[in-house]
């Protein structure tokens, strides 16, 4: 009698909770519910250690007066009834599955089913059960599952038809929520021992694909084939790939197959990766063909897929080739074949075979990889240039024979020829970078051989030659330093300050070879450029620098040639339009008379008339600047010039004593102290670090330090 009460107040409770709730609210109450449902079961499990029979006891539950309320309850004793072993667990399962038709609402029955598919989990008839029972039982806990599966979706598909129209949008976020639900029965589906290759690939999959297939559904069928990928084994997907994919192309139109395929292909090639053992079982089933055809199936049926999806599925076969099939060239360039407008997929997908192979090499034997590039825009084509010139100086990738080049030339062609626009509508920052990647790659271009290098050259002749003047100035350069040929190419070039460094880039060529002659022609030519072609002021004192700073490495010249060029080199200093110029050039010549590597060129009085020489340069800039603003100028220059002292000091160069450092420290700090010189924080702080260095050195201690003891600060 107290077992009928509670049954009755457990049923009256469940009624009462039940009754009028809204779907949003039935999640919350299926949790308590199911936690009383909990406490119900030991309940019964202790009437029974007392006495109780289960089968009177799972008869009076069936008498319970709500049919949603009875199932429950018939549930939690169903449980207790297979834990007892008085009846086979196939026969108690089989008659709650079927009992559970009985409620038809969408989401009460979902809930129901869902709460008989948490209290069997543990109780399935499977292999090394304590519930197996006869030979084969575990194919009724496969039917059990599948069976309640196909009724919980047919329920959840079934939910999005309730209720008024314009609810639909709420209804869906609703069953969206409730997708777990429907799909823990396949993650208790693949936990079945029993379930091996051959009753995966004859019986699961194919009524599980039955019922994706034939609800038609969009959200199911997404997540479903989902659920499928995620909780079956790789080793069951590789082998039944043909059945798995050709239910792809019976989804409805507005699934998102791409995902679900990219997801598959993503699976598999971690699966690949885990060990080479596996690698022929994937060319056992021919995973690339079947792969490869079934893309081919989904974009003919889905006739409204873009473009985009189109060649996201291609990517994702790309990838997965180059991680299972890494050798397989063939079926790289298959893939490549396939036509597409996607900007940034068709990017990605060019960028895979050099981010696989890191070797540009292996992608100029791909036949279609021009014909993919050649769908692109210029803009884009641009960028997947830009992209090849990158992986090649990464990789330091040799291109060597007149071939390739030939190739790798018609790939980048979008930044070597002149698009047919104003130079307004080119953007200069990023035109002197595309160009700036082009010279790099010239560079690189390269073969022992001479014959085939001039072979090399003729092909990048022919091409950088089509690029128009602005290009010429960027592409020509690189082209005469790889080369070393003649100068004939610089007429080419109408810009005689990069004329005047490659007359000295050959000299230093010329240089390194011993050739003393040819270096000196090169600089006498500079110094024509240079004097007939150089008459800004700016573009001036960089040449000069830069053909002082050549001539200091210069060891090939003899003692004639050399004070030849160093007295033309000074000279030019001295003449520069603006007396600061002046006197930084020629300070800096003071480095043509001193080479620490070469005893022959140290020259200390030299070097001293240099230094003096820029400081009286110094003084009559800081005379002109008294005289026409009514204040003394800045010590900058005296600074510069002091800080030469302490390197020729250091150099134990003896005209540079500590009697002229101290001197001309003096006379800064004269300067400075003037009423006359202006406030200059630049200045001060410029002299305050040249101090400190000074202080330092002395502190520093060795040889060096015992020099600088005698300057005092």
């Amino acid at each position: 009698m107290m077992i009928q009460d509670g049954v009755e107040d457990e049923e009256k409770w469940l009624a009462a909770g039940i009754a009028g709730l809204q779907q949003n609210a039935f999640y919350m109450h299926h949790m308590r519910a199911f936690d009383e449902l909990r406490k119900l079961e030991m309940f019964f499990k202790e009437e029974t250690r007392r006495g109780c029979s289960i089968v009177d006891l799972y008869e009076l539950v069936q008498h319970a007066g709500n049919i949603l309320p009875r199932l429950y309850l018939l549930c939690t004793v169903g449980s207790v009834y297979i834990k007892s072993k008085e009846a086979p667990a196939k026969d108690v399962l089989k008659d709650l599955v079927e009992m559970c038709h009985g409620i038809q609402h969408p989401v009460r029955g979902l809930f129901l089913r869902s709460y008989l598919a948490q209290v069997s989990r543990d109780k399935l008839p499977d292999i090394c059960s304590e519930y197996e029972g006869d030979a084969d039982t575990f194919m009724d806990a496969v039917e059990f599952v599948l069976q309640n599966f196909t009724e919980m979706n047919k329920l959840w598909v079934r939910m999005q038809h309730q209720g008024p129209h314009q609810d639909k949008e709420k209804r869906e976020k609703e069953r969206n929520e409730l997708r777990d639900l429907v799909g823990k029965n396949l993650h208790v589906l693949s936990q079945i021992e029993g379930i091996d290759l051959d009753m995966y690939k004859d019986t699961v999959l194919p009524r599980v694909l039955e019922q994706v297939v034939n609800c038609k559904d969009e959200l199911a069928q997404y997540y479903l084939m989902d659920c499928v990928i995620q909780v079956f084994p790789d080793e069951y997907h590789l082998q039944t790939l043909e059945t798995l994919l050709g239910a792809c192309p019976q989804l409805q139109p507005s699934v998102d197959i791409k995902t679900v395929l990219s997801g598959l292909m993503e699976r598999l090639s971690n699966y690949a990766a885990t060990s080479t053992e596996v690698l022929p079982e994937f060319l056992q089933v021919e995973a690339f063909a079947k792969f490869n055809n079934a893309i081919g199936k989904v974009i003919g049926a889905q006739v409204d897929m873009p473009i985009f999806g189109a060649v996201t599925l291609y990517s994702s076969l790309l990838t997965f080739t180059l991680h299972v099939h890494p050798d397989r060239l063939d079926y790289v360039d298959q893939v490549l074949l396939e036509d597409s407008n996607a900007t940034k997929q068709i990017v990605s997908l060019l960028s895979a075979p050099l981010n696989k192979y890191n070797d540009v090499v292996i992608a100029l034997k791909l036949s279609n990889y021009p014909r993919v590039m050649d769908y692109l825009d210029d803009a884009t084509h641009k960028v997947m240039a830009t992209i090849i010139i990158q992986s090649i100086m990464k990789n330091k990738t040799r291109i060597s024979t007149a071939d390739k080049v030939e190739a790798l030339f018609e790939l980048i062609k979008g930044l070597i020829k002149d698009l047919d626009v104003t130079s307004e509508e080119i953007d200069e920052e990023d035109f002197k970078e595309e160009q700036s990647c082009v010279a790099r790659l010239i560079q690189m271009l390269y073969n022992d051989e001479p014959e085939e290098m001039l072979k090399i050259i003729c092909t990048v002749r022919k091409h950088i030659l089509t690029g128009g003047p602005r290009r010429l100035p960027f592409t020509v350069p690189p082209l005469v330093f790889s080369s070393l040929k003649t100068i004939e190419a610089l007429s080419a070039v109408p810009v005689p300050e990069l004329a005047l460094r490659l007359y000295l880039q050959c000299a230093e060529a010329a240089n390194d070879c011993d050739l003393e002659p040819v270096a000196y022609e090169f600089f006498a030519q500079a110094y024509i450029l240079y004097e007939e072609e150089i008459a800004d002021s700016k573009a001036q004192i960089t040449a000069l620098h830069l053909i002082i700073g050549t001539l200091q490495r210069m060891h090939v010249f003899g003692i004639e040639n050399r004070d030849t060029l160093t007295h033309k080199a000074t000279g030019y200093s001295a003449k520069l339009l603006k007396k600061p110029d002046q006197c930084r050039a020629v300070y800096s010549c003071s480095h043509l008379f001193w080479n620490d590597e070469q005893d022959s060129m140290k020259d200390g009085e030299r070097v001293m008339l240099c230094l003096k020489r820029a400081l009286r340069i110094a003084n009559a800039a800081q005379q002109m600047s008294n005289a026409t603003r009514g204040s003394s100028g800045s010590v900058v220059l005296f600074i510069e010039i002091l800080n030469k002292y302490l390197y020729f000091f250091e150099k134990g160069n003896p005209q540079v004593n500590v009697a002229a450092v101290q001197s001309l420290i003096e006379l800064i700090t004269t300067e400075m102290q003037s009423e006359n010189s202006p406030a200059d924080p630049v200045a001060d702080a410029f002299f305050a670090s040249t101090l400190r260095y000074i202080q330092f050195q002395k502190q520093k201690g060795g040889t060096l330090g015992e020099k600088y003891e005698a300057i005092k600060v």
